[in-house]
């Protein structure tokens, strides 16, 4: 099986969080099945992307970058630009936008999906489209004593938030409640798990 036909088999076995992540597990779905470019950019109506909720190994601490676009502290994450293992891309692009070297998946299963919407905006002098960005978020583990530094084409500052600061720490209102929130009643979930594993 290819990891194209692999990702649909996860993404179809994946158990929806909530209404959100089944209607666009169902939207997502159809593009991968019916769009060979959805991996690229190429396809200006929408494309896959990766992004990570990173957190420190106590899992109290969230990473956060100031994003120049949305002018808002987020999650990192970016395109898959050809890359069809979601994973690595999530890491790559964790790498890339904080500067952290020890990062790793906790799970190597799909965190939570989403797809976003993203506004019409310059990217390198050139005017991109609005489209839609298909995702898919992995929770990643990183050494809150790394050192970190900014990708200064993307963002102007990477910081760590505790938990219960970081969805304030957004100005995008429906990240907050929509992506954000779900992310940390998951995290939370996922950590009473560990706790219960090692009890």
């Amino acid at each position: 099986m290819d990891t194209v036909s692999s990702l649909i088999e996860t993404i179809r076995a994946y158990r929806p969080w909530n209404e959100q992540e089944e209607r666009d597990r169902e939207l997502i779905l159809y593009h991968l099945e019916h769009s060979p470019d959805i991996f690229t950019r190429e396809n200006s109506t929408a494309h896959m992307t990766a992004s990570s909720w990173i957190v420190n190994p106590s899992m109290t601490k969230v990473l956060m970058i100031y994003h120049n676009i949305y002018n808002s502290w987020s999650w990192t994450g970016g395109h898959a630009d050809g890359e069809t293992d979601l994973l690595s891309a999530a890491l790559r692009e964790a790498r890339e936008e904080t500067g952290i070297q020890h990062v790793r998946a906790l799970s190597p299963e799909i965190f939570s999906l989403e797809v976003l919407t993203v506004d019409g905006h310059e990217k390198r002098g050139k005017y991109v489209s609005s489209h839609l960005h298909l995702n898919l978020t992995y929770l990643l583990e990183a050494d809150d004593h790394d050192l970190l530094s900014r990708k200064e084409d993307e963002n102007s500052a990477v910081a760590w938030f505790p938990v219960e600061e970081v969805i304030q720490a957004s100005s995008e209102p429906w990240f907050r409640a929509r992506i954000y929130s779900k992310l940390n009643e998951k995290l939370i979930s996922f950590r009473q798990a560990a706790q219960r594993k090692m009890a």
